[in-house]
């Protein structure tokens, strides 16, 4: 599919500013399209023949997740239900991507190499079987990360591939993360209290 951008969006996938793409429009250098009202817009074809990109080269990717080594068969019923989805229609997977680790993790080696692939524009479409599986928490903002690189991530919402044990365990991880955090503030608290250097109203205030 042809997507179509405004010039403010385009000028974001080139990392240049709105003028500049107005400015290469009356050189010739990307001339832009007029709709019904006159309106500057690109297509993708044309951001990627200036960006040296062919789509034939973006990798299709199929991305599956648990979170701990013992859930290694809920990491095969994902990648086997994405491997029956793209099949069915007709798609063809370039890479099958399996990882562990926590949904909350942004430190995760493999999901990491494949943003980075996103970044470089080498990624078509990241095929995942719910949201949950590539991120737990932001994954709107990943999405558009993708968008704006050109590459898309198919949610196949199959909510079975969503072990309910991995929430809680990432909810539990969450509140020790913030019981701590409260737990350091009111030890903070009381030390103020009980040490008058940090109280203030001393002899030179």
């Amino acid at each position: 599919m042809n997507k179509i951008y405004k010039v403010s969006q385009a000028a974001e996938l080139l990392g240049v500013s709105v003028s500049t793409m107005q400015r290469w429009d009356r050189e010739g250098r990307i001339k832009a399209y007029r709709n019904a009202a006159n309106r500057r817009y690109y297509t993708q074809e044309q951001l990627n023949k200036y960006l040296g990109i062919s789509e034939k080269d973006r990798k299709n990717i199929a991305y599956a997740r648990v979170s701990s080594a013992g859930q290694k068969r809920d990491l095969e019923d994902q990648m086997d239900f994405l491997i029956q989805y793209c099949n069915a229609k007709g798609i063809i997977i370039d890479e099958h991507i399996t990882d562990i680790g926590s949904g909350l993790n942004y430190k995760r080696p493999k999901w990491n190499k494949l943003l980075q692939e996103v970044e470089d524009r080498k990624i078509g479409k990241i095929y995942v079987t719910y949201k949950d599986r590539f991120i737990r928490f932001g994954f709107d903002w990943f999405a558009d990360f993708c968008k704006r690189h050109g590459a898309e991530i198919i949610v196949v919402n199959n909510p079975k591939t969503s072990p309910d044990k991995e929430l809680v365990d990432d909810l539990t991880s969450i509140i020790h993360v913030f019981s701590s955090r409260l737990y350091g503030l009111r030890r903070y608290k009381k030390q103020i209290e009980t040490d008058p250097s940090l109280k203030g109203g001393g002899k030179n205030d």
